[in-house]
């Protein structure tokens, strides 16, 4: 079985985040990177059904040069080979295509993307990338496990799970709960001195371009200070909360 894991390359979520150039650009100075925590999920899954089943895992990116490093971390953690899609992304459609001509060159029975990424939070790419392919496709997996072409998996829905099965070749958007928190695999220095041996191929895009492009960017409202009222003093409280909070 061969499976692909799409891994996003994101900003840590301790990173101040700033724009440059008017607000049209993200500014990356002094912005630590990692991989994206839904995708961790799904590459940490994806370890374990090699295990289980003798799978063979690639990890993909489209992304520039400095996305090489998450990559080489992922092939730390047990992944067998990287390639990366040499070009910045724009838009989820753009990843979609890229991903669906990676797909379709190498023929992967199980992919594996997260539901969303911690930066723009779409939420688009693992439907779109199933359309594309016309693949079945599961989304907020939580659960999924393999027995000869057929998965077993758990998704969440309103209210609750929903178990289905589907045969493959499938695409899954995986999230907290694909694996235990506590069983994220970890690099060791074994890992990490292997990863510099196996390959990481880096191919070119194909043509198409971006469908859309971002005028601006701007960051939330400043939080107000907090006011603080005496216990005793419920007349101010009631005054602060209707006339200014208004939220009764």
């Amino acid at each position: 079985m061969k499976i692909l894991v799409c891994i996003s390359h994101v900003p840590d979520t301790t990173s101040k985040i700033n724009f440059v150039n008017n607000d049209t650009e993200f500014d990356t100075n002094g912005v630590q990177y990692v991989i994206n925590p839904n995708d961790e999920f799904g590459l940490t899954k994806a370890i374990v059904l090699k295990e289980q089943n003798g799978a063979h895992v690639t990890v993909v990116n489209v992304g520039g040069a400095d996305a090489e490093a998450t990559l080489r971390k992922a092939l730390a953690i047990g992944a067998d080979e990287a390639i990366r899609v040499n070009i910045q992304p724009k838009d989820g459609l753009f990843v979609a295509k890229q991903l669906a001509n990676v797909v379709k060159q190498a023929g992967y029975d199980l992919i594996i993307a997260g539901t969303e990424s911690i930066d723009y939070n779409g939420g688009m790419v693992p439907g779109m990338l199933a359309g594309l392919l016309g693949f079945n496709f599961i989304n907020a997996c939580i659960g999924i496990e393999i027995s000869g072409t057929e998965a077993t998996t758990i998704r969440e829905i309103d209210g609750g799970k929903e178990t289905a099965t589907s045969s493959l070749p499938l695409v899954i958007a995986g999230k907290k709960g694909l694996v235990e928190e506590k069983d994220l695999r970890i690099p060791n220095m074994r890992g990490i001195m292997t990863a510099r041996t196996k390959a990481l191929n880096v191919i070119e895009p194909s043509v198409d371009e971006n469908a859309t492009s971002s005028i601006k960017f701007e960051k939330p409202p400043a939080k107000s200070a907090v006011k603080l009222i005496s216990a005793d003093n419920l007349d101010e409280l009631i005054n602060l909360l209707h006339n200014e909070a208004k939220v009764i």
